[in-house]
C-alpha cells in the first residue's frame, strides 16, 4: 500500500465531547476505519489507522497444532439415533 503524499501542517479545532476531549480531523487528513491507535511522545499525540488482517494474515500467524491439540474422542451414545436429513 503506497503512502500518501505529505500534507502541510494546518490548525485544528478541540471540542468537547461529553467527558473527552476530541479534535475535528480535516477531510484532507482523513483516517481510514472507525478506530485509531494514539500514542503520546512528548508534546504530541500520535494518531495511527489501525489496520485489519486479511484472513490469509491471520491464517500466517497461528502455531500448528500438536499432539495435545487434537480433538477429543467423540461419545457416540451422544449421537443420533437415526440418520436426519438435512
Amino acid at each position: 500500500m503506497a503512502r500518501p503524499e505529505p500534507i502541510a501542517a494546518r490548525e485544528a479545532k478541540l471540542f468537547r465531547n461529553n467527558k473527552s476531549q476530541a479534535v475535528r480531523i480535516p477531510a484532507d487528513f482523513e483516517l481510514p476505519g472507525t478506530s485509531v491507535m494514539i500514542h503520546r511522545e512528548g508534546d504530541r499525540l500520535i494518531l495511527e489507522p489501525i489496520r485489519r488482517k486479511n484472513l490469509l494474515e491471520v491464517l500466517a500467524g497461528l502455531e500448528p497444532l500438536g499432539p495435545e491439540d487434537q480433538f477429543p474422542d467423540i461419545d457416540d451414545t451422544l449421537l443420533p439415533a437415526k440418520a436426519i436429513d438435512l
